[in-house]
């Protein structure tokens, strides 16, 4: 099985990294650090596994240069996929190849659908703290399994096959029926962490300490659950105080989209916090 990875930052470093450490046929699309990887490899620095140095990696600055892969994880933030994905992945894919959208909010499959209709989807929620600090450098700070379930995809043995892979390099990974109710889940604790991190300048620590903003993250996230409920996903009210103490594990951490914002990145609002169709 070939595996393609187009975005090769803190989440698609992680997981490639991983694939290619236990010893899958991994090709990985990279931007702006095309050069470093290519001449000295990708390192994960995780608190939990230690340093991870990959000092040889299938590493490429152009789709092109690629080969056909079975499956695809696109792993760039969303407000990226309508510039790249159209154009990069028929250079990728095979006529049964998967893709694979480990990205965060709320959609994306559909949209992508709309994009390349014919072309078959998945959906894969990472829980994962993890921030891309250098070129080719992935800091992995805390959790990183996956769950994943198909979008559009008849055939879900390739899928299957790549949750085996997966588990076997040490990612735990569960594949699952019901896509929409991941995804719901998912935005639980990403509407509720990331927009609030951005508006109060604060990381995860700070505002799980504070009495005040404790109790409007847990307002939000039953904001969340309450949404998923009338549109027929039903998440228990319990999932919010279990997220909370879920992170008051995690060393101080600042989500997604706070980096973005303090670097002066574009933030991902639509997919994360207005729903798109």
């Amino acid at each position: 099985m070939k595996i393609g990875v187009v975005g090769t930052g803190a989440v698609g470093g992680f997981y490639g990294g991983m694939l290619a450490r236990a010893g899958e046929d991994v090709h990985f699309l990279l931007n702006s650090d095309y050069r470093h990887v290519k001449e000295n490899g990708l390192i994960i620095d995780s608190s939990l596994l230690g340093k991870i140095e990959l000092t040889h990696i299938n590493a490429y600055s152009d789709a092109n240069d690629m080969p056909k892969c079975d499956v695809v994880m696109v792993c760039l933030k969303t407000l990226q996929n309508k510039a790249i994905l159209p154009a990069t992945l028929p250079l990728l894919l095979k006529d049964d190849s998967i893709v694979l959208l480990v990205q965060n909010g709320f959609g994306v499959e559909a949209e992508l659908a709309e994009l390349l209709p014919g072309v078959s989807i998945a959906g894969g929620l990472a829980f994962i703290a993890s921030n891309k600090t250098g070129p080719g450098y992935i800091r992995h700070i805390d959790q990183g399994h996956i769950d994943v379930a198909g979008y559009n995809v008849k055939n879900l043995s390739l899928l299957n096959k790549l949750v085996e892979a997966l588990n076997h390099s040490g990612v735990t990974t569960r594949c699952f029926d019901d896509l929409l109710f991941l995804r719901w889940r998912k935005l639980v604790w990403n509407i509720a962490f990331n927009g609030t991190t951005v508006v109060l300048n604060a990381a995860t620590d700070r505002l799980l300490q504070c009495p005040q903003t404790r109790n409007l993250l847990r307002d939000l996230m039953l904001e969340v659950i309450h949404a998923a409920r009338a549109c027929g996903k039903e998440l228990g009210e319990e999932l919010a105080e279990n997220h909370l103490k879920l992170t008051d594990t995690f060393p101080p951490y600042k989500p997604s989209m706070m980096l973005d914002y303090e670097n002066n990145r574009p933030m991902e609002i639509r997919y994360i916090g207005t729903f798109a169709k």
